[in-house]
C-alpha cells in the first residue's frame, strides 16, 4: 500500500476545528476552523515544502557553515541549505516519528479537546553526538484554538546544547500579504548577512521593523528575526495578523520562546506561494545559537526543556 510523502496521517476534529498531523517530522500539515484554512496547508499527495508546520530541533533557523564548537570539540553537521552553505532548521523535520491514533479521554462531565502526541528519539550522528527524546502534544481547545506543547529530554551521558523552533505559516486573509496588517510586540530585531546569519541586534525604534502598534506589511520583504518580546499579563507574547478578508489571527508563545522569525515567503521555490502567507516562527533563541549563544539552552543528563505556543483564530484581543 502506497503511503503519502508525509507518511501516516492523523486527523483530529473538535469544536469546529480540525488538524492533520503527519508522521514525517511529526509536523502540522493543516489546521482549519469551520472549514477555513488558518495555516497554509500542503496536500496529502505532496511533500512538505518551505518548512510548513515543521518542528525545528535541536536548533532553529540557520547554523553557520553547519559547524560549531562545543567544549573543545569542533562539530560539523551536514549542509542542508547548500546554496548558502548552512545547516538549516535542525535534524528532525524529515525523520520518522511515532504517531499514535488520537484518543480523547473523559474529563469530568465533559469531553476535553482532542489531543494527539507524537514522539521521536534523535540519535547521535555526524556533527551531533547527543541523544534527545522529543515529544509534541497538539491540543484543540474550545473557543481558543490550537495549543502545541514541545519537550526535549537529554538522555545522553553529557550536557547537551539545544534550541527549539516551529515554522507555521498563517494564511494571508487577502490575495497577498501586502494587504495584511501585522502586530508584533518586539523591541529588537537582527540585521543578517546575505546568508541569513545574524550579525547585529538593533532596536526597532525609528525603523521600518517597528510593528509594535501594528502596521500594514505593504511591499516589505520580511525574513527577519525579532527579540525582546513584550509580554501580556499571562506571560505570553502575541503576534497578530489581520487582513481585509478576515482575522485577526494570533500566534502566541510562552516565555520559553524568546525570539520570533517573520517570513513573507519571497524566496519560496514555488512562485504561487510567495507572499500568500506569513511564517511566524516561535524560537527559543536566535539563528546560529550554537555559535553565538544567543538563547542557547544547555540540558544536563536527564533534564528537559519544555515550551508551548499556539494559534488563536477567534479574534485576538488587544492585551497589554
Amino acid at each position: 500500500m502506497a503511503l503519502p510523502p508525509s507518511g501516516r496521517q492523523v486527523r483530529l476534529s473538535a469544536y469546529g476545528q480540525e488538524i492533520v498531523v503527519v508522521e514525517v517530522g511529526g509536523g502540522l500539515r493543516s489546521y482549519q476552523v469551520d472549514g477555513h484554512d488558518i495555516v497554509d496547508p500542503y496536500d496529502e499527495s505532496e511533500m512538505c515544502s518551505g518548512g510548513r508546520g515543521q518542528l525545528l530541533a535541536p536548533w532553529p533557523n540557520r547554523l553557520d557553515g553547519g559547524c560549531f564548537e562545543w567544549r573543545g570539540r569542533v562539530l560539523q553537521t551536514a549542509l542542508t541549505e547548500v546554496g548558502a552553505g548552512n545547516a538549516i532548521h535542525g535534524l528532525v523535520r524529515w525523520s520518522n516519528w511515532s504517531l499514535p491514533d488520537a484518543t480523547p479521554q473523559p474529563w469530568g462531565p465533559q469531553t476535553p479537546p482532542d489531543t494527539v502526541t507524537v514522539t521521536h528519539r534523535l540519535h547521535p550522528q555526524p556533527g551531533w553526538p547527543w541523544t534527545l527524546d522529543l515529544r509534541v502534544t497538539y491540543r484543540l481547545v474550545a473557543g481558543r484554538g490550537l495549543e502545541v506543547r514541545t519537550s526535549a529530554t537529554n538522555v545522553s551521558v553529557e550536557d547537551c546544547p539545544i534550541g527549539l523552533g516551529w515554522h507555521p505559516y498563517l494564511r494571508a486573509m487577502a490575495p497577498h500579504v501586502d494587504e495584511c496588517r501585522l502586530r508584533l510586540p518586539a523591541a529588537s530585531f537582527y540585521r543578517a548577512d546575505e546568508r541569513g546569519i545574524p550579525r547585529e541586534k538593533a532596536a526597532v525604534d525609528g525603523t521600518d521593523m517597528d510593528f509594535r502598534n501594528g502596521q500594514q506589511i505593504g511591499p516589505a520583504r520580511l525574513d527577519v528575526a525579532f527579540t525582546d518580546l513584550i509580554r501580556d499579563h499571562d506571560g505570553r507574547a502575541r503576534v497578530v495578523l489581520e487582513g481585509p478578508a478576515g482575522g485577526p489571527v494570533e500566534v502566541w508563545m510562552d516565555s520559553t520562546y524568546t525570539h520570533v522569525m517573520v517570513f513573507t515567503g519571497d524566496s519560496l521555490s514555488d512562485p504561487a506561494r510567495r507572499r500568500r502567507g506569513v511564517a511566524i516562527e516561535p524560537m527559543t533563541g536566535a539563528a546560529d545559537l550554537l555559535n553565538n549563544g544567543d538563547g542557547l539552552r544547555v540540558l544536563e543528563p536527564g533534564a528537559m526543556l519544555e515550551a508551548v505556543w499556539g494559534i488563536d483564530p477567534y479574534g485576538a484581543a488587544e492585551e497589554g
